[in-house]
């Protein structure tokens, strides 16, 4: 029986390709985002604009679009990269960071609790740029804090939903080549997208709230 999975930031880089790889198994692909894009439109799931995660109306949309939704999967992919440094601060480009990639992964899990069920999964797309121990360049303030931020939401989802025998993935996707780096990565969309795919075919209850590489290790907090 085919799974239904949700997206989000599903209409370019890592979500299109979560989108793609999901629908090629056979899964029923919900792909939400604030506007779709050619190659989304032509992929032939269902798509939901109007979503900007980071905004009251956005997350209405989201939840009216699936009211009623048994969600099997749900994927926490969109995010923003902005660039502060000590001597070019920026408190508004920060700010956005933390609603996009901190507290708008973790709005979206509250308003669809009620679309999880027992075994449902959660898939939570951070970055190892909010590890503490792995920080050895400094800089880049606004990701690194509201990834960190997300990292530590993400273990109290884990811990809150185990009652309810959901669990929660907290993945780095690796150093993706994607618009947000200029597609500077090393390795693709696609391949990143496949190895979380396959993370999250082996999450359970035993390993939800541990951080991951895309490559399977471990990464440090």
């Amino acid at each position: 029986m085919s799974k239904t999975v949700v997206i989000t930031g599903a209409n370019r880089g890592i979500g299109f390709a979560f989108a793609n790889l999901y629908k090629s198994r056979g899964e029923h692909v919900i792909a939400l985002c604030r506007q779709s894009s050619s190659q989304l439109d032509e992929l032939n799931v269902r798509v939901v604009e109007g979503v900007d995660v980071s905004t009251e109306q956005g997350l209405d949309i989201m939840v009216q679009a699936l009211a009623n939704l048994r969600i099997d999967i749900l994927v926490n992919n969109a995010g923003i990269l902005r660039d502060e440094t000590l001597s070019d601060f920026n408190t508004q480009t920060i700010t956005e960071q933390f609603l996009v990639n901190a507290i708008a992964p973790i709005q979206v899990c509250q308003k669809l609790q009620n679309n999880l069920h027992a075994g449902s999964k959660i898939g939570l797309v951070t970055s190892r740029m909010g590890s503490i121990t792995d920080n050895t360049s400094g800089g880049r303030y606004g990701y690194r804090m509201s990834k960190a931020a997300l990292n530590i939401a993400a273990v109290s989802l884990a811990k809150d939903l185990t009652e309810k025998d959901v669990a929660v993935g907290i993945y780095h996707p690796g150093y993706v080549q994607t618009d947000m780096v200029n597609h500077g990565g090393d390795i693709s969309a696609n391949e990143a997208a496949n190895r979380l795919i396959g993370l999250m075919d082996k999450l359970s209850m035993d390993n939800s709230g541990v951080f991951y590489h895309s490559n399977g290790e471990v990464l440090p907090w």
